[in-house]
Order: C-alpha cells, then structure tokens, then sequence
C-alpha cells in the first residue's frame, strides 16, 4: 500500500509560530511530529511510497527538511495554492493527488499533525483483517471537545453512524484524521465530488461512505493530539516530557527556577527568570523573567517581562523597564 501525510495546513491558530514554518516541524523532544510519523512509515515494509502533501508556500521547506533527513520513502506532492483562502479542502487535494500520483494501491492517509501513542504498523494489521475502509478512533472525554470532530458510533468494529462535527453529540469517540482506504474506494473520491458534497474535512467523505460499504474504526487508548493550537502543543510537549524538562546542553541557565514540561532548545540564555510549562526555541534569552504556559520562538530577547499563555514570535525584542 501507500501512504499520504497531509502537510497542507497553514495553522493560523499557531501564529505567529507557525507563520513561516510548518507546524508539522514543531519539535516534540528530539523529534519532530511529522517525523514521528515518518519513522514509522519508513519502519513498515508494506508501505511503499508515502506521499507528502502540502501547499506551494512551504514547499521549499519540505524539500530542505526531507533532504536532510534519513527517510528514502517521503516525496513531496504540492498542492497548487499558497495562501490558505486558496485552499480546496483535505478531500479535494487528497483527490487531486490519486490522479497527480496515479495512486491505485490501498492508501494509508494521515494528518502531518497528528501525534497519536499507537502504532501505525497495528493499525495497518487491523485493516488487512477487515478488508475495508478503516479508520483510527478516540474517546476525547468531553461533548464539548467532540463538536470539532468526527463523532463515531459503533456496534462492534464497524461503524453504523458518523456525524462530522455535530452540534449535539451523543458522545465522545471520535475520528482521528488517520485513515486506510482500500484501492476499489479511490475511485469513489471523484464520485463523492462530482456530486456537491463538501471537499473539506475527510470526515464529510467518510459520513458518505458509510452508507454505501462497510467502515470499520480502530479504537485506542492512551493519547492522541491534534497539534493545531498553543494549548494542544503544549499538552503534547507536556505528555511527552511526563514531568521533566528537556534542556539543551549549550543552553546557559543562570539563576533560574525551571519547573515541570519546560522544553529549552539550542543556544537558549535564561538568566535570573522563572520557567514552567513552557517551549523556548533556540536562542532565545530571557532575563528576570517570568514564564508560564508559553512558546517563546528562536532569537527573541525579553527582558523583565511575566507572561502566561504567551505567543512570541521569532527576533522579537521587548524590555520591560530598561
């Protein structure tokens, strides 16, 4: 089979961290999301080719990234747009991408984004034993958190109701953006489009596939997050440090409280500050500053500043007092 990583987002909720880099680059530990997931393609002998998609605004940046890396699988596919009022929806480019590629093997698709605590490999098992389109399943916890997304409603594996994005839900299992479709199902993509339905989100396309063949969900336990706002990247930084904090070697720390799930990269000065549940790029120097809950980006210079829930963008220079 193959495999598409959707990278097309232009993540606007991140901004201005995500202005002018993917936020599929967004470093979790020593990794990166999306390279999580590359790894795992990469480690999977029945996924042959893994399609990139993304968007002609990052497209260089891909290039540079995949060319640095240690992935043979990963090619590029560019969306024609760059700006995100251009976009034609995830089902729309998943579409134009089939025929761009001449795709006609089973297809694995996954959001760039998605930083899930399954294996890839166990969920390609468990659609080989189906035989049908299949997706990954989770229950968020809350009715409220379930409106954004697919909700899912099983008897058994198999799906007997999907409602995307439902203004009352039922309850909380919910789709994920990770998705097996079988080869003959392609072609009902074109299907699909030609008829008006919403290009948009996958889930549309897989509420209308459900009511002409069976659909199966992989349900999971554990840990799923949708990298797309400050608080969910925080969460995910947070889960993956569990407690700890993870500081680069060459970072100067001086008279620092550092706290718990602080992540400080390459380069990075903290003098006479305090730091706690925060993501502080390479760099970065902050002095008798207070930091909490925050992404503070590469090469910004704050000085007596006490920020919570902060956003601060690259080579931005604020002193407070001086």
């Amino acid at each position: 089979m193959d495999a598409v990583v959707l990278a097309g987002g232009y993540a606007t909720r991140l901004w201005p961290i995500t202005k002018n880099r993917p936020k599929m680059f967004l470093p979790i530990g020593d990794s990166t999301v999306i390279d999580q997931i590359f790894e795992e393609l990469e480690d999977d002998d029945r996924i042959e080719d893994v399609y990139v998609s993304t968007n002609e605004r990052f497209a260089e940046d891909f290039q540079r990234h995949l060319a640095e890396s240690e992935f043979d699988k990963p090619v590029l596919s560019i969306e024609d747009t760059a700006e995100e009022d251009e976009k034609f929806g995830v089902v729309g480019a998943l579409a134009q991408l089939v025929d761009r590629e001449g795709v006609d093997d089973d297809l694995l698709v996954i959001a760039g984004d998605n930083l899930i605590s399954f294996d890839i490999s166990d969920f390609i098992d468990f659609f080989a034993r189906k035989g049908e389109p299949t997706l990954a399943a989770y229950d968020v916890g809350s009715k409220e958190l379930a409106k954004s997304y697919g909700l899912v409603d099983l008897e058994g594996d198999q799906i007997v109701d999907f409602q995307e994005k439902p203004d009352d839900p039922n309850s909380t299992l919910v789709s994920i953006a990770c998705y097996a479709f079988t080869a003959d199902t392609l072609d009902a993509l074109d299907e699909y489009l030609a008829n008006d339905n919403n290009p948009d989100e996958p889930g549309w396309f897989v509420q209308w596939l459900q009511h002409r063949q069976p659909v199966y969900a992989y349900t999971f336990d554990d840990a799923w997050f949708d990298i797309g706002t400050p608080e969910s990247y925080l969460d995910a930084v947070a889960w993956h440090l569990n407690g700890d904090n993870r500081i680069a070697e060459d970072a100067t720390i001086e008279n620092t409280s550092v706290g718990e799930n602080v992540h400080v990269m390459s380069g990075a000065e903290l003098v006479d500050s305090n730091v706690d549940s925060s993501i502080i790029f390479p760099d970065a120097s902050l002095h008798g500053a207070d930091i909490r809950d925050s992404i503070i980006d590469r090469e910004t210079d704050l000085h007596n500043l006490d920020l919570a829930g902060a956003l601060i963008g690259a080579h931005t220079e604020i002193r407070n007092g001086d």
